[in-house]
């Protein structure tokens, strides 16, 4: 075994790969760009090794500043953990280049998986049945709109490089096809560097099933069972699970075949996953694409099987051979794993960032992550802050665990889609298993919403707050509340105090809030209510609402109260009533629509000019965060006024874009 190992990645992978580097006694190196100096991985590691700025293809898709950190440190051998340069072969021939050890498959096999068509061929050649689909050398417009045709509609458009969900456009009617090759080859080239696409006939509320496979360089080629991967967004994986639920014994054995067939094809050596799309009315497969890296969703095969696959590389990449065989590997249990992610679930699935003011995922379940209390969450790349696995005897078991750790999950800084998974492990078509790649679409047919939490609960927060600012000393820890300043109770003489606030966001609710102690008298649109609360410790509020008892999460930031519970995730600008009204007044009645940045990220293209007209609905703006391409469109019909930005400008949140005054008619 080499002795050090330097980690191209970033996040919650790098962390995942350091801790078992570290447990076999290797040194570790990390590297960064300006946008993670601070981040975990980089604390992680025993060394660590700037490689430029913030975009990815100026920092971790840069082979060259790899190899030169690798050099610089005397790493030994390079994983590329999965993303960014994994399944590039450039990188893997540089390290062999440099006598650098790399933890990864042969270059030949990255390559002939590299190319979606290229795999396809070779699919097809080995026997492994494939989607029928074009992948031709003519690139043009045109004979791409021939092939869906002549293959017949729906189709799927996807890129042939790369994966994650990038450059995949699902067209249903012949009228959408032109725009759907545009966008997904832009998003392509700007996702891998490699526009060429293919076409291939799209399976209907299908399942998506995929096999581990673990090789070594003596000829070993195993299988570690299957995955679920079916619950997903915009071809991004929400819910994965092992093994995949009501699938019977000969479907099983066949997956198991035609994913070892396709290894021993390309002499695979590494760890591998062969996904395959599953029509879930006939259970007929098909070879969808092969990941010649480590998977996202390597967690739950490692908690059925007991199997470190980061290990399992590391050994391999340093020529060991694999320590069993396929009889020894047994799966045991359930396990399933829930993506954490910095987005507004609510509001379509909105990326968030921002900092971390606090975070405590849930001790019983596996936790892999990248982030600490404190750590920024930024536009530059992905959203995901944290895997959150349970394993249990059965699935029943395991899903019970996932949803009651989500609900014990702590988060407050950013928003998150903590409650929506929760809610999807719960409803009947996931917890029976008859969950497709349609899944949200049939659940949440208008988008998934919150239940949300009273903003007498919210305000009675603030009240406790109010009532109990005494200095902090040693006997008495400070209290997150004593940040929170500017706000007053005032009423008149021999009155009890009385006043009246309102959240900024959602100004048409007013509170109002009487008495000195707790229990106080809350008003909510001229219901009034008797509200006990008082803290537990400095982050957790017990709070009684007519005879109902729960404790919640809170915390405050500025002006914004953060709250988190099995019941809500909530984030409330709270300021008196009165202070909102004149800063109202004095605004003006402005006439000007506006195009704002709904998040910090990049101007992709800016769509418009002073004195053009535009229709409603018309597409402006585009906005790249966290790897997502955004449409920002008019909100009414009108003449542009003013533009703000320009393309290619990083924006911060609620910087104007267009300024629109809008057709009155």
């Amino acid at each position: 075994m080499f002795d050090s190992l330097l980690i191209a990645n970033r996040g919650e992978i790098a962390c995942r790969i350091i801790r078992t580097a570290r447990r076999l006694g290797l040194r570790t190196i990390a590297v960064y760009s300006d946008a993670d100096r601070d981040a975990l991985h980089v604390k992680m590691a025993d060394e660590a090794v700037h490689i430029g700025a913030a975009p990815a293809s100026q920092s971790y898709l840069k082979v060259e500043r790899i190899v030169e950190a690798a050099r610089a440190t005397g790493a030994a051998a390079v994983h590329p953990g999965y993303g960014f340069l994994s399944e590039r072969p450039e990188l893997a021939l540089a390290c062999a280049e440099n006598d650098l050890v790399w933890v990864g498959p042969a270059p030949h096999a990255i390559a002939a998986m590299g190319s979606k068509i290229e795999a396809k061929r070779i699919a097809g050649e080995a026997g492994v049945p494939c989607i029928p689909g074009y992948a031709g050398e003519d690139q043009s417009d045109a004979a791409l709109v021939a092939a869906a045709l002549r293959i017949g509609l729906p189709v799927m458009v996807k890129a042939s490089a790369g994966g994650g969900g990038k450059g995949m456009r699902a067209v249903l009617a012949e009228a959408d096809l032109a725009a759907a090759i545009a966008s997904a080859r832009t998003e392509a080239e700007r996702a891998f560097g490699n526009g060429r696409l293919l076409v291939e006939k799209l399976v209907q509320n299908p399942r998506h099933i995929e096999v581990q496979l673990l090789g070594d360089r003596h000829g070993n080629l195993l299988h570690l069972f299957e995955r679920d991967c079916s619950v997903q967004r915009n071809h991004q994986k929400l819910l994965e699970e092992a093994p995949a639920p009501n699938l019977d014994p000969g479907t099983r054995e066949r997956l198991f075949s035609a994913a070892l067939t396709l290894g021993r094809a390309i002499d695979y050596d590494n760890a591998g996953t062969v996904e395959f799309i599953m029509d879930g009315a006939t259970g007929d497969f098909f070879f969808l694409e092969m990941n010649t890296r480590l998977q996202v969703e390597h967690t739950v095969t490692e908690a059925i099987t007991g199997i470190d696959l980061v290990e399992m590389q590391l050994r391999i990449a340093a020529g060991e051979a694999l320590p069993f065989a396929q009889h020894e590997i047994r799966a045991t249990g359930h396990a399933i794993e829930a993506r954490l992610a910095a987005e507004d679930a609510a509001s379509g699935f909105r990326p968030s960032t921002g900092t971390l003011l606090h975070w405590n995922p849930a001790p019983e379940l596996r936790c892999d992550s990248g982030v600490a209390t404190g750590s920024t969450v930024g536009a530059s790349y992905d959203s995901m802050i944290a895997k959150l696995v349970a394993h249990g005897r059965d699935r029943t078991e395991a899903c019970r665990r996932l949803a009651a750790g989500l609900e014990r999950t702590e988060v407050a800084g950013v928003t998150t889609n903590r409650l929506f998974l929760r809610d999807a492990i719960r409803r009947p078509a996931f917890a029976e298993g008859r969950a497709t790649t349609e899944f949200l679409a049939q659940e949440w047919p208008e988008g998934w919403q919150a239940a949300g939490t009273s903003d007498s609960l919210v305000l009675a927060a603030l009240a406790r707050h109010l009532r109990n600012r005494q200095p902090c000393s040693p006997a008495r820890p400070p209290s997150p509340w004593h940040t929170l300043g500017g706000f007053r109770l005032l009423g008149e003489a021999g009155s009890p105090a009385r006043a009246t606030y309102l959240d900024a966001e959602r100004p048409e609710t007013r509170v109002a809030i009487s008495g000195q102690e707790s229990p106080f008298a809350v008003t909510v649109g001229g219901e009034t209510r008797e509200i006990d609360v008082d803290w537990r410790d400095n982050t957790r509020l017990a709070i009684s609402i007519d005879g109902r008892a729960e404790t919640v999460g809170a915390l405050v930031a500025g002006d914004a109260v953060h709250l988190w519970s099995a019941r809500c995730d909530a984030v409330h600008r709270v300021v008196p009533a009165a202070d909102f009204d004149a800063a109202q007044a004095g605004e003006g009645a402005g006439a000007a629509d506006r195009v704002t940045a709904p998040m910090p990220g990049l101007l992709v293209s800016l769509n418009v000019r002073p004195g053009e007209k535009v229709a409603k609905g018309d597409t402006l703006a585009v906005m790249e965060s966290m790897k997502l391409l955004m449409d920002l469109k008019a909100a009414a019909s009108g003449i542009v006024t003013a533009v703000g930005a320009a393309a290619g400008d990083t924006l911060d949140a609620g910087a104007v874009i267009v300024t629109l005054d809008p057709d009155e008619s």
